[in-house]
Parts: C-alpha cells; structure tokens; sequence
C-alpha cells in the first residue's frame, strides 16, 4: 500500500439488520465489524468513515443499536455496526439475547476480518472494554484497538487513559494489538482506519492472486484467508 494511500469509498448503503447469527447476510464479502461500550461514539465513527452523515443512526440514548446492521461498501466489502455491550435500556432478556448473538457472530462469521473495538479515550479503563478485549484475545478474533472522542478532554488526561489502558492489557498479548484514535466530531482518525481496511482488502486480493496461481481456482474465499491467521493482535 502507497504510504497515505487510503481506500476511496464510492457508495455506501445500509444492506440489512439481523437479529442473530442466521439472518445475517451471505458470506460472500469481507466484513469490519465496530463494536464498543454504549455511548462509545460507534456510530457516529461509522459515519465518519463511510462520509455519510445519516448512514448509520446517532442516538442520544445509550444502548439505541440493539442489532447487527450491516452496510455494503463499494459493492465489496462490509462495515457491521454490532451492538454495544452495558446497554441499559431495554428487558434483561433482550439485552441477553442481543449480547449473545454478537458473542455467536464474533466467533462463527467466517467472513469477518477484523474487528475494530472502540475505547472512549476519555475515560480511566473501564472493566467491561478490558474484559471485551480479553474475550476477544482468548476467542482469537482479530481486532484493534480505536480511542474515540479525542476532542472531548484535555490531550494529557486523553494520553494517559489510553496509556493506563495499554498497561492494563500488556500483560495478555506477546504482540500488543494496534491502537488508533479517533474524533468524529474533528473528522480525526479516518485516514488511518480506512488504511487498516485497504491492508486487510489488499491481502484478500493478493491471497486470492496466489491460490489461483497455484490451483486454478478463481477465488479465495475471506473465509478461508481469516482461518489461516493465526496472528489474532493483526491479522495481516
């Protein structure tokens, strides 16, 4: 990839939501899942991504992502805007029933490349993201970290959440994962996310240029490629 080079995106459009696993969409295209606590700024980063303002909804009440929304991006690929886990609105059961199926997606969606779990960079470390990130580390699903709202207090309290987080979870990985930050409000990050989303579709597309080479088959599925990672702090 060209140093500064970033994915152009085209079209983004909302493709459907599923309530679990089984009424998700085929396999077929590579997804980047976003996940984080309730007020994380989830979707509001998506936005910011996808340049679309209204593409995924913004609530003011924690928790409003209650499924898994997929959007088809370039007609190639997928961002999944998943729900946050310690939502507070909503019966217990359904809070229940939604968390499981976010557990059942992160560890059976084939397809699933990377996921980007969102830290509210203005907070201390919070037990529910170090647990999330341990569950993604012992599940062996490939993430990285994102410290959202950057503008929202002083640089030096944001550097030393975010430090204090990394020290937390140091422990746990031979290879950290890699870490980004992120304001929607300042339009911050975007480069640097969607470079992570080129690397992994400029792996596929290589992965796939050599199996073909090799066997004559015409494709690779991103299913196949994600079973051949072992590396879960970076996938490529």
């Amino acid at each position: 990839m060209a140093p500064g080079f970033i994915v152009q995106i085209a079209s983004a459009i909302f493709d459907c939501s599923a309530p679990d696993l089984a009424a998700c969409p085929d396999e077929s295209l590579p997804e980047f899942a976003f996940i984080g606590r309730s007020n994380a700024g989830k979707s509001s980063l998506l936005n910011l991504l996808a340049g679309q303002d209204g593409l995924a909804r913004v609530s003011a009440v924690p928790g409003f992502t209650k499924l898994l929304n997929f959007f088809t991006v370039n007609q190639s690929w997928r961002l999944v805007d998943l729900p946050g886990y310690g939502f507070a609105e909503g019966a217990k059961k359904n809070r229940a029933r939604f968390n499981q199926a976010v557990l059942h997606y992160l560890k059976n969606r084939t397809n699933l490349c990377l996921v980007f779990a969102l830290i509210d960079s203005g907070l201390p470390p919070q037990e529910p993201d170090l647990a999330f990130v341990d569950w993604l580390a012992g599940n062996a699903v490939p993430f990285v970290l994102v410290f959202t709202k950057t503008d929202k207090e002083a640089p030096a309290t944001i550097q030393a959440n975010i430090a204090a987080f990394k020290a937390a979870i140091s422990a746990w990985f031979e290879q950290p994962p890699a870490c980004f930050t992120s304001s929607a409000t300042k339009a911050q990050g975007r480069p640097e996310l969607l470079g992570v989303i080129e690397e992994a579709m400029s792996a596929i597309q290589a992965e796939s240029k050599q199996t073909a080479a090799s066997s004559h088959s015409l494709t690779r599925s991103p299913q196949a490629l994600r079973k051949s990672r072992p590396d879960r702090s970076r996938p490529w």
